[in-house]
């Protein structure tokens, strides 16, 4: 029997939902798999773990969990997503690499905390210039503009600053965090992305500026066939080049042009409660057929992860170009 297993924390929709689902649909198969909570009662280096699959939504904030997942991808897992990929992912490499593979994002530059890092002192950072050439950031930037953590999600730590004394004054509330400062998008419209599998797209529409519990528009009207195709693709390409199979991406449409403003969520928001009924039916279907697609395709004590363009074309000196993870370390390669 093929095992799916979810791994979640304080979720209380998706996980059962999705549990359900994935049952439903086996047995509508006649597929000998079955999906459950994941239970750990130990952890032994090396010893291959009973499920074949496991769809992570909670180890960015449980680093013994982020463990447990490594230790079962490297005895033959299909961990979702990538745990070795999402621990080295921050958002400012990510914009980087949008600027190589040329979808646009806001400008932006990444900042040294504000204080010194534990085990650090001031001859640590000889190397680094201070003051930092504000101006020229500055200048670069303009201003308003968001200044947020290079890694993290769920909003913390975010601001917007008018000025560089409104950046100065929340720079001295951000301790050790590494910070980022980006150019405002002022958009005429905005979308978060449901991405599964690298091949699914579910364009949400999305106002960030709403209060969280507001910012999924339930009633928004139908997106122009040629505007929605130009979105999915953009989402594609991202996750293609990342390697995400679970994700969502957000974008900010400024004259007609869709730039990436934050496009690392490997643990997304899939609750009834905050998406809404429409787009939570559609994550546990999408979720559900792509689980049981790896389950269907896993190789017995084999690698089972996937990985992006980006890696795949570092590993081989080759320029990055969609569709180079078909080459690599997939479920179903030859």
């Amino acid at each position: 029997m093929k095992r799916i297993g979810i791994l979640f924390g304080q979720e209380n929709t998706f996980p059962p939902a999705f549990i359900e689902r994935v049952n439903l649909k086996a047995k509508e198969l006649n597929a000998d798999i079955i999906a459950e909570p994941v239970s750990i009662d130990k952890v032994v280096q090396g010893e291959a773990m009973k499920y074949q699959v496991i769809i992570d939504r909670i180890s960015q904030d449980v680093p013994f969990y982020r463990a447990y997942l490594k230790n079962a991808a490297i005895s033959g897992t299909a961990v979702i997503n990538n745990p070795f990929w999402w621990s080295a992912d921050e958002k400012f490499f990510n914009n980087s690499l949008m600027t190589k593979i040329g979808v646009p994002v806001p400008k932006t530059v990444i900042l040294p905390s504000n204080q010194l890092p534990t085990d650090t002192k001031a001859d640590s950072f000889r190397n680094l210039s201070f003051p930092l050439d504000w101006d020229a950031i500055f200048a670069y930037i303009g201003f308003p503009a968001y200044f947020k953590p290079h890694a993290g999600g769920g909003w913390k730590s975010v601001y917007k600053v008018n000025n560089s004394e409104e950046l100065y004054r929340a720079y001295n509330e951000t301790g050790q965090l590494v910070m980022m400062l980006q150019e405002e998008i002022k958009f005429e419209a905005y979308y978060r992305c449901y991405c599964l599998d690298r091949k699914d797209v579910w364009l949400m529409p999305y106002e960030p500026r709403n209060p969280h519990h507001l910012r999924y528009i339930q009633d928004g009207s139908e997106i122009d066939p040629a505007k929605h195709k130009m979105l999915a693709d953009t989402v594609l390409k991202i996750n293609r080049a990342l390697g995400y199979d679970f994700n969502t991406v957000e974008l900010a449409v400024r004259d007609g042009v869709p730039y990436a403003i934050d496009f690392c969520n490997p643990a997304p928001d899939a609750d009834v409660n905050s998406i809404g009924k429409v787009n939570f039916e559609w994550i546990v279907e999408a979720a559900a057929n792509m689980a049981i697609r790896r389950a269907l395709n896993h190789r017995e004590g084999l690698n089972n992860l996937t990985w992006g363009d980006f890696v795949y074309a570092f590993a081989n000196n080759e320029k990055i170009e969609e569709g180079m993870y078909d080459k690599s370390l997939m479920p179903n390669a030859k």
